[in-house]
């Protein structure tokens, strides 16, 4: 199938899978027409590769990372264990990602109840939530303390 094709079975844009061909994610073949620009055909493996790519980066992998892996796979270097590992790594920030965003989840639900009940008591700030923002450990103790500037103001 030729690149529209492709991009409307995927749900792709056109652009998104040149930018994927590019960073060798994908490699389709090259048909014999289209003169100095070869036709790129692409099979039902490549929708299966571009199926595997958007789902890695549902996981949280960047695109380079899905490069690395991809050539580790095709080199026959992604044993059962290098795979375990690979997703145990990301396990772990996926659920540091998800501690960010109950705090940030908390802090919203906090900041609506403090909004609705006219601005009563010590208005919720965003310091309150710094877990939110960055890892536990990589919060420093002047973070929790610094005083908020005018346009901050608006969302802390």
């Amino acid at each position: 199938m030729l690149i529209s094709q492709f991009a409307r079975t995927t749900g792709l844009t056109s652009d998104t899978v040149r930018f994927y061909v590019r960073r060798g994610l994908l490699t389709p073949e090259t048909g014999g027409k289209g003169g100095a620009n070869r036709y790129q055909i692409f099979t039902d493996e490549h929708v299966e590769i571009a199926r595997v790519i958007r789902m890695a980066q549902s996981l949280g992998f960047s695109l380079k990372e899905i490069a690395a892996f991809s050539e580790e796979y095709r080199a026959g270097a992604l044993t059962p264990a290098r795979s375990a590992e690979i997703m145990r790594v990301q396990l772990g920030k996926l659920g540091e990602k998800a501690e960010q965003i109950a705090g940030l989840i908390a802090y919203v639900r906090a900041k609506a109840n403090w909004l609705e009940a006219g601005r009563a008591g010590a208005e919720p700030t965003l310091g309150d939530y710094a877990c939110a923002l960055t890892p536990r450990a990589a919060v420093p103790p002047a973070v929790k303390n610094s005083r908020r500037s005018p346009a901050r103001a608006a969302v802390q």
